[in-house]
């Protein structure tokens, strides 16, 4: 059993489009549906798309600042 939270769209008709993870196989599937009811609007919407994760490096303390990473340094010459 898998939970998965996505966004679905609901027509007028009453069809329910998602996006799934692609691991999912192709085929009927047992599920189970909770849904709010209002819609989402735009601004949660805009929420719900999140921005990329920015990762910026910063000093923890294992090496000394005098210490260099160069190929020279890494590597033998054997």
């Amino acid at each position: 059993m898998k939970t998965i939270e996505t966004i679905a769209t609901v027509s007028k008709d009453g069809k329910i489009t998602a996006q799934l993870p692609l691991d999912i196989p192709e085929g009927e599937h047992q599920v189970v549906i909770v849904i709010d009811e209002k819609p989402l609007t735009e601004e949660e919407k805009n929420k719900q798309k999140k921005a990329p994760l920015k990762f910026s490096a910063y000093s923890v303390g294992l090496v000394s600042e005098s210490v260099t990473f160069r190929r020279e340094d890494l590597y033998a010459n054997d």
